[in-house]
């Protein structure tokens, strides 16, 4: 697949040694991931701490992004995604055209509409060997199945207790120790996430950073993470307030506590880039079929058709993904002759 790709467009413009079809598909990327993804990151975050200032949920955020970064930038020479993108027979190195551009550029017209897709897929299609999408496919498979059981076993045990207790409690969500597991939480989804989806938005720029470089793409992620909670997580929040009591910062500190160490537990299984938009929707899968078996608070049938809504968004993701990856470099070719 990298090979029908090296197709080139002439000589283009430098900054920090790096070409601007790269730097506009960094900056499209991170825009795209950072917004897409505060759904499955800092969804219940933002959701459950509206009366606190943005800035305050920002700076927290903020700071793990910087720390995350900065470990993996120093323990990996160079490489912000954590090694990821390490194996070039899979995510070969080539100079980045324009037509790489085009799945960033898409996956933020689709973020727009408040679909959520794969991100892993939007953007690493176009640059991975077959080889590499058959990686990221598997993984991303087994993740899905994996949180879906994981969710549905545990809220199995949770809905008709701890969660029902949550219903009828409300008034005692914001005391300070559930507060604190909530950020705590947090905290350790967001890190987990970072860990996994900064190849998303690195697969742009050099394997290896120079400390110019690294300054520069850390402040406009910085600056693209400000712009997401000023606007309250963005469209994509939409699909996360359709499910079933999320907004309660005790149900929002469990759902992101299992959801990072679904996370973790993958990161550690081996490199391989996966999509962390199939995990998070097997998780709210699995939780949704629970509750609604057991409170019956929506019908089977019709947990069936928001999940299968959301699976399906997320195929037609997919199915774009490889149909730009195969396409794109073919229309490049025949507009160069």
């Amino acid at each position: 697949m990298p090979a029908s790709r090296r197709v080139t467009s002439g000589p283009v413009l430098d900054i920090l040694g790096i070409n601007i079809w790269a730097l506009l598909g960094f900056f499209f990327a991170a825009y795209a991931v950072v917004g897409n993804d505060a759904l499955q990151t800092l969804g219940t975050f933002i959701n459950s701490n509206q009366k606190l200032p943005w800035w305050a949920t920002f700076l927290f955020a903020a700071a793990v992004l910087v720390v995350v970064f900065g470990y993996g930038y120093l323990i990996y020479d160079g490489d912000p995604s954590w090694g990821r993108l390490s194996d070039v027979k899979k995510y070969p190195v080539f100079e980045v055209e324009w037509y790489h551009v085009i799945p960033a550029v898409m996956l933020l017209v689709i973020t727009a509409f408040g679909i959520p897709v794969s991100t892993t897929f939007m953007i690493l299609t176009i640059f991975a060997s077959l080889a590499g999408l058959q990686g990221m496919l598997t993984k991303s498979l087994q993740a899905y199945v994996f949180a879906f059981m994981g969710g549905l076993a545990l809220y199995t045990l949770l809905a008709p207790t701890v969660e029902r207790h949550f219903l009828k409690t409300p008034d005692a969500a914001q005391k300070p120790v559930w507060i604190l597991l909530q950020w705590c939480s947090t905290g350790y989804l967001w890190a987990a996430w970072l860990i996994q989806d900064f190849a998303n938005i690195y697969i742009f720029l050099p394997r290896e950073l120079s400390d110019a470089q690294a300054a520069v793409s850390l402040l406009v992620i910085l600056a693209l993470l400000l712009v997401t909670f000023i606007a309250k997580g963005g469209p994509v929040q939409k699909i996360l307030r359709s499910k079933t009591n999320v907004v309660d910062i005790r149900s929002a500190t469990i759902i992101d506590f299992t959801y990072a160490s679904v996370l973790a537990f993958f990161a550690y299984v081996n490199n391989t880039p996966m999509s962390t938009t199939w995990a998070f929707l097997g998780l709210i899968a699995g939780r949704e079929f629970a509750i609604a078996t057991i409170d019956k608070i929506r019908s089977p049938g019709e947990t069936f058709k928001i999940v299968a809504s959301d699976a399906a968004k997320a195929a037609f993701g997919l199915v774009i993904s490889v149909v730009m990856a195969v396409g794109l470099p073919r229309l490049a070719q025949t507009l160069a002759g």
